[in-house]
């Protein structure tokens, strides 16, 4: 099965849902990166929020961006994605290995560690909207669920997970958001309450079979749930050689000057998805003479 975000409404409009299965992107992001288990849960988490809340978004240009910095041993994660179901995005430390947490699981909140939630809307006007708060658990779902309650004023309950199987590859990823809207009434409160109260945890939905509608389903399917779209999503990178080197030509001429007296090619990895670019030192020194300071020094 292809991976796909719905959105769906319930409650005449009174609750807003989203609900991802991102298995594929998740586990492409492993191979990407070489993640361990423990990163592999982590990132695929903050992808699978990534995407959903990715849509929630309306400009075509309009970029997501979830940053988590922290002093755990992963030191922290970053991912992007647009409004059309596209997400990429990188651990700073791919390999940690930790022992299980008090449950038996992967310790995610134990390689994140504290820190903060950055997220950053870009929308196209002058300065981009920037949220942060401090992680309450390293969990990454009770994270978002705070951010949005406190620095959005949104009550949400955001559910994600990831299971990894015996040969470290994704087995299940994927995840919910569901949020309330201001005239949400005592009565959808206390039901969605108690439906979030006595919901199995993501990974034992998604291991059962059960797709984003049916996760929607369970959770509003008393309130009257209207499901209104369904988007494909995908690990998407735009990066290529002709970015690369314009990356490359705004670096200081100096600076370029000496890669290429160091008479050997440079290769340029995409921290997003390790796709590596090589340029070799003609390459390198026709960019350096691109520049607007003075030319490199070449010896005869």
């Amino acid at each position: 099965m292809k991976d796909y975000i719905v959105r769906a409404s319930a409650a005449n409009g009174a609750v807003r849902a989203f609900a991802v299965t991102s298995k594929v992107l998740a586990d492409h992001a492993r191979t990407c990166h070489h993640t361990s288990p423990v990163i592999s849960a982590a990132l695929g988490r903050l992808l699978s929020a990534g995407a959903m809340m990715g849509i929630m978004m309306k400009g075509k240009d309009d970029l997501l961006t979830l940053q988590i910095l922290s002093d755990g041993p992963a030191k922290g994660l970053v991912v992007t994605a647009d409004c059309a179901g596209h997400v990429k995005g990188y651990p700073k430390v791919p390999d940690v290995e930790l022992p299980a947490n008090a449950l038996g699981k992967l310790d995610v909140g134990g390689a994140v560690g504290g820190g903060i939630l950055r997220v950053v809307r870009d929308m196209g006007l002058k300065e981009p909207y920037i949220g942060t708060t401090q992680l309450q658990t390293g969990e990454i779902a009770e994270d978002l669920t705070y951010y949005f309650a406190s620095s959005e004023q949104v009550p949400s309950s955001v559910g994600l997970g990831v299971l990894i199987d015996t040969d470290c590859s994704v087995r299940r990823a994927g995840g919910f958001i569901i949020q309330l809207m201001p005239q949400a009434g005592e009565d959808v409160i206390s039901c969605l309450e108690r439906k979030i109260a006595g919901i199995s945890p993501v990974t034992d939905m998604l291991e059962r079979g059960w797709t984003p509608e049916q996760i929607l389903e369970e959770l509003l399917g008393e309130l009257g749930l209207t499901i209104l779209e369904q988007i494909p999503a995908q690990f998407s990178c735009n990066c290529s050689r002709e970015r690369v080197r314009k990356a490359l030509v705004s670096i200081p001429k100096k600076d370029l000057c000496s890669m290429a007296d160091d008479g050997e090619p440079v290769e340029v990895k995409c921290q997003f998805c390790n796709a590596a670019y090589l340029f070799d030192v003609e390459e390198l020194r026709e960019m350096a003479e691109r520049t607007e300071t003075p030319g490199c020094e070449q010896e005869v």
